[in-house]
């Protein structure tokens, strides 16, 4: 397994001063890229996918949203929300550009799933 870190270094501000600066993003003035695990290829080391995944999550869980009302009040709960989401995007939701879901892209599932096998999933398991 390769894997490489991508950190973003921002301009040093001060604290902001007004409740407007405190949602602007500070200036990313540059990256550094380091190896952790293997021998990764640092022209392909980014963080795209890893944002698009976190913007996924925060859409369809708005649990992870700032300034909303939508939180789970019991950590059990939040991580069932979790789990849910994760085996939805995996198993159920058809991505636009593999035209199927990743886990059949990964050879882990032979036929479309829905909703319903999700919650058969629960059944069982009670």
């Amino acid at each position: 397994m390769d894997f490489a870190q991508l950190a973003k270094i921002y301009r040093k501000e001060g604290s902001p001063s007004n409740s407007e600066k405190m949602y602007n993003p500070a200036e990313c003035i540059g990256c550094k890229k380091s190896a952790i695990v293997g021998n990764p290829d640092p022209k392909h080391v980014s963080t795209s996918f890893v944002e698009r995944k976190n913007l996924t999550m925060r859409m369809h869980m708005r649990r992870f949203t700032r300034l909303t009302t939508a939180f789970s009040k019991k950590i059990e709960n939040h991580c069932y929300g979790i789990a849910l989401h994760f085996v939805y995007c995996n198993f159920v939701k058809i991505h636009k550009t593999l035209r199927f879901p990743p886990a059949m892209e990964a050879g882990l599932i032979k036929r479309l799933r829905g909703i319903k096998d999700i919650v058969k999933l629960t059944e069982d398991n009670k």
